[in-house]
């Protein structure tokens, strides 16, 4: 396969990847994009493995890390958006996402890596640069965070 081949095949994919890791289209796209070029740059030898797709994917989760680590806070904007990104492949359960939105993004990396590309924890320890129990924690207080925030949607809805 060519690399424009892949990209035709699996760009959708990876964008739809890189917005759940983002949460945002415009970073989705700028992550997809430069996880692409790096592929590009290194389709030669890539392509001789079994994986390409794992490579990108293991790219944007490693760039996406490196952009919140340096950045670690939330950036402002100057417009929202018109309208809000909706994926059908999330079965259309837009409450979770919001509530996944919410999380700080170490906690909601963790989350994506186990549940959405289901990886183990030692994967998703070295994929991170993390320890296991680093992610076995940061898993804990997310999941702990979202118990708490549906409990209280499910106790404002019956008031």
């Amino acid at each position: 396969m060519e690399f424009t081949d892949f990209v035709a095949v699996r760009g959708s994919a990876l964008y739809r990847y890189g917005y759940v890791l983002t949460g945002n289209a415009e970073d989705a796209a700028d992550l997809t994009q430069e996880a692409l070029m790096r592929l590009g740059d290194a389709w030669s030898r890539i392509r001789k493995k079994d994986d390409p797709e794992g490579y990108v994917r293991t790219t944007m989760a490693r760039l996406h890390i490196s952009l919140w680590r340096r950045l670690r806070r939330e950036r402002l904007v100057a417009a929202v958006p018109e309208a809000a990104y909706t994926d059908d492949h999330l079965g259309g359960d837009t409450g979770l996402w919001n509530e996944l939105k919410t999380l700080p993004p170490k906690q909601r990396a963790v989350l994506v890596l186990r549940y959405y590309e289901d990886l183990s924890d030692q994967e998703i320890a070295e994929l991170l640069g993390i320890s296991r129990g680093t992610v076995r924690s940061q898993a804990a207080r997310a999941l702990d965070k979202l118990r708490v925030r549906v409990t209280e949607a499910e106790t404002e809805a019956v008031r």
